[in-house]
């Protein structure tokens, strides 16, 4: 068929006119694109899903309240596996294929280290819950895109020590897995326990994947402590428990609690975890964005939202992102948001607990957001400082001994 001249003419102007279309629509439904990287699978696998599942009921809630600083967020979700390797390949998704401008809810710092370079590159937000103390300096976290919701392992290392003073032990040994976090989480403990005056007796990193760390576990209980820091996994800890309770030895265990958990108790049962000191950070317990958290997450997870601190640092991820966002203004590019991370969360503002609450404050001046995970007074590297639950396993139940502030 042959086109008349009209028609042609009728064509080219279609043509013509339709990027002026695609901006005007674009426009209209402008999104901010968010990655959701968690550990749904793999050694975080207890926590991923609910964090995964919280930066989707934030960002529900950030919409329905009218997106941020006209803006609706659109989230795509990756499963990280705990593994660097794989969470690079999701990344490099997110970034090249669903074009994200932040990167929410990385676990392992062996992953959010692989993947800061790729957000780093991209000029997109990084906001993580690992605790490697080369996550608050370059080249990680080189641009200043880099924000820390958990605590650093130097900071898990002085509540290490704290515990370890109360308790009154006098010999520490200490036994890391051979990556940033578990080596973080013992050295954090060595420095914080020689400034205190003290000595540890024997220190043991120990490679991944093995079917038995007896001859690890022999070494260190050849230096006598009396108590063991770990700074480990679920798998690993698992292995060496059950092999040091067949030696019939009785020194205490002090572990991070994301290997200390409720699946350490089932997998070996109350007698052999009787007495294991398990120590994480906390949510703002007392925060009315807590309760707002904790509503959502009962709702989606049907469990209090206390089962998962790592959940709350993603809903806080997105809250004070939208906020930071909001406080930049309509087509503010991820720099600008960047800097209005810290205002938005900082001392000095009108107290608020939700996105909405945020959103109308910011009409009339500075806000503070609380923080459902902790009070997110983000330091110059980006890091927070919460507080710290010690717990003991008694007869197969975990349970809350006291609080430790730094």
């Amino acid at each position: 068929m042959t086109l008349s001249r009209r028609q042609t003419l009728a064509g080219l102007a279609g043509a013509l006119l339709l990027p002026a279309l695609t901006r005007a629509a674009s426009a209209q439904t402008a999104v901010f694109r968010i990655g959701a990287l968690n550990p749904v699978t793999g050694a975080g696998a207890p926590y991923g899903s609910g964090m995964q599942k919280m930066i989707l009921a934030a960002t529900e809630m950030v919409n329905a309240a009218g997106g941020a600083a006209g803006r609706m967020l659109e989230v795509s979700a990756e499963d990280s596996q705990t593994q660097p390797q794989a969470a690079v390949l999701a990344a490099k998704k997110l970034i090249e294929v669903n074009k994200v401008q932040a990167i929410l809810g990385t676990w392992a710092s062996g992953v959010s280290l692989a993947v800061a370079p790729l957000t780093n590159d991209a000029g997109i937000l990084l906001m993580n819950t690992s605790g490697a103390p080369a996550l608050s300096v370059p080249p990680a976290n080189a641009k200043g895109l880099l924000f820390r919701f958990q605590a650093t392992n130097d900071r898990f290392g002085r509540a290490f020590a704290e515990l370890a003073t109360k308790e009154g032990f006098k010999r520490p040994a200490t036994m890391a897995f051979n990556n940033a976090s578990g080596i973080g989480n013992t050295e954090g403990f060595r420095k914080a326990w020689e400034a205190k005056g003290g000595k540890v007796v024997e220190n043991i990193v120990y490679e991944p994947n093995q079917p038995s760390y007896r001859a690890e576990l022999q070494k260190v209980l050849a230096a006598k402590p009396d108590v063991i820091v770990m700074g480990s996994y679920l798998a690993d800890t698992t292995i060496i428990l059950r092999e040091w309770f067949q030696t019939g030895d009785a020194t205490k265990f002090i572990i991070p609690a994301w290997a200390a958990n409720p699946d350490l108790v089932k997998a070996l049962g109350p007698e052999v975890t009787e007495g294991i000191f398990s120590v994480d950070s906390i949510s703002n317990e007392g925060s009315a964005a807590y309760k707002a958290f904790d509503a959502a997450y009962q709702k989606t997870m049907g469990q209090p939202g206390a089962n998962n601190v790592y959940a709350a640092m993603t809903w806080d991820m997105v809250v004070v992102l939208a906020l930071a966002m909001e406080a930049a203004g309509p087509g503010a590019d991820v720099a600008a948001i960047s800097a209005k991370l810290r205002e938005v969360s900082g001392p000095g503002g009108t107290q608020v607990a939700t996105f909405a609450e945020g959103k109308a404050a910011l009409k009339s001046g500075k806000i503070d957001y609380q923080g459902a995970s902790s009070i997110l007074d983000f330091d110059q590297y980006g890091d927070v400082t919460p507080d710290f639950a010690v717990s003991v396993i008694s007869k197969g139940k975990i349970e809350r001994k006291s609080v430790i502030k730094l």
